[in-house]
Order: C-alpha cells, then structure tokens, then sequence
C-alpha cells in the first residue's frame, strides 16, 4: 500500500498551494487543520511523512487549541505515531537552531516559507517517503 502524506495547514491558501503541487507530483495527500482528525488519520491510515506548519490559529486538540510545534509533539510523544517523520513549515528565520523549534517539538526536519523551489520540495517528500 502506498504511503500518503498528510499536511496539517490551515490557511487556505496555502491549502491550494500544497494540492496543487503534490497533485501535480503524483504523491496521495490529504490536507487537514483538525488535530483529532489527525491523530486518528495517523492511527488508522497508512502515512509516511506529515507537512506540519508551525502557526496554526484554528486548530485544536481534544478540545484546546494549539499549535504546530505542540501537535507535532504529541504525536512524537505517542509510541505508536513517533516513527512517523515530521517536517515543519516556518516563516520564521531559516537559523531554527536559534528558535529551537526542532528541539522542541522532536520534528525529523523543517522548510521555511514561502517555498520557491517546489522540486526541492518534491525531493525531500519523496525521500522520507521512499524510507
């Protein structure tokens, strides 16, 4: 069964930005916002990476909201989850070493926005997916 990614945004967007892309590449998606979706998603699908953006403002999670790096957290705190990689979205500085934002959240990797080089995208999907 083939891997699919799951992209965790919530601006929309950014939403038809990532569909159209990821269409185009032929690579399955789904595009979600609702943190209980995802964790059931994740639990029940089989998915390879998820795409995290770190500012999500109407996202919750058992009833509180959150964000980004506090989502991927969860699922890396979770033993059956935490194998699956995370690459977060920031439009913050590209030095995340000062923001510890990867640290923090226990994230495989991150991309900054905006994106510009949709290959290089394309290319590290597919390399987290290929493992």
């Amino acid at each position: 069964m083939e891997k699919s990614v799951i992209i965790v945004e919530d601006d929309p967007f950014s939403q038809d930005f990532y569909k159209f892309i990821f269409r185009k590449a032929g690579i399955n998606h789904k595009i979600m916002e609702d943190g209980d979706l995802l964790m059931d998603t994740l639990r029940a699908d089989n998915i390879g990476l998820v795409i995290m953006d770190i500012n999500l403002k109407n996202t919750y999670l058992k009833g509180e909201k959150t964000d980004g790096i506090r989502l991927t957290r969860f699922i890396k705190d979770d033993l059956g989850l935490q194998n699956i990689p995370v690459i977060l979205v920031t439009a913050y500085s590209p030095n995340l070493s000062d923001n510890k934002f990867l640290e923090e959240s226990k994230a495989e990797d991150y991309i900054t926005k905006p994106i510009l080089d949709f290959n290089a995208l394309i290319t590290k999907v597919n390399g987290y997916l290929m493992n």
